[in-house]
């Protein structure tokens, strides 16, 4: 996939006594940001050696999943995000498999994908050299990407969008301290239509999600109240979408 890294047992390989040919096992991420009030992806260029598939093509950050460092799926999606962007992402959830004989020229093939949120603050923190933010157009991205990643991507972004109608998700795209305002822009982009601003104070007001904190931000207008995430803020479910009057 878009990394290259080995692993034990390719396609076609016995070893540890198992007599069967073992699938190539990847985990591939869909990392999300807002930046210039748009939701963007980060995609990496894939490299161009002898019998790399799709060579300078773009995909998904993400490769093999590695048998001596990676206890479980989500501990390789979680390296292979800070190998990309420096980071830790406030959150991270598992999308889906996809497996086929034909997805990857090597052979067969079953990636793990993951969608994770990183704040725009953290977002040009510490990119690889080959990864590169996209912004999105409806549910994809200009460049034609690798594999099926086209595919997972639209799969992520859906999933994102649904969740959202009732959760608390866009609170992980936003920097440590935020406005009000700001948040409802999150959601908006996120979602890409406009939400009612009362209501919407109403119900993150309400929610176990985030706190007031002694500073105001100065504009042109009066000064706005600024909010933090709750220590170690999990996602709050609402009793209600946000098509729903309240």
């Amino acid at each position: 996939m878009a990394g290259r890294q080995g692993q034990g047992g390719g396609a076609g390989e016995k070893g540890g006594g198992l007599d069967f040919p073992r699938p190539l096992t990847t985990v591939d991420i869909v990392i999300f940001t807002i930046r210039q009030e748009a939701l963007h992806v980060l995609l990496v260029r894939r490299g161009h050696a002898e019998g790399e598939p799709f060579p300078d093509a773009f995909a998904l950050p993400g490769g093999f999943v590695d048998v001596a460092r990676d206890a479980d799926l989500a501990a390789c999606a979680r390296r292979k995000l800070v190998e990309k962007t420096g980071v830790v992402s406030p959150y991270l959830e598992q999308l889906g498999s996809w497996g086929s004989a034909t997805r990857d020229p090597r052979g067969w093939s079953a990636t793990h994908a993951y969608f994770a949120l990183i704040p725009a603050s953290a977002a040009e923190a510490a990119l690889a050299a080959d990864a590169r933010w996209f912004a999105l157009d409806a549910t994809g991205v200009k460049p034609k990407l690798a594999f099926d990643h086209a595919e997972i991507l639209q799969a992520a972004v859906q999933r994102l969008r649904s969740k959202v109608e009732y959760t608390s998700l866009p609170a992980f795209l936003m920097p440590e301290e935020f406005t009000l305002p700001e948040l409802q822009r999150t959601y908006e982009i996120v979602l890409d239509r406009a939400l009612e601003k009362s209501a919407f104070r109403t119900r993150m007001l309400s929610a176990d999600l985030i706190e007031p904190i002694a500073k105001m931000r100065k504009g042109p207008n009066r000064p706005a109240q600024l909010y933090r995430l709750k220590a170690a803020a999990a996602p709050v479910y609402f009793a209600r979408t946000f098509n729903a009057p309240e």
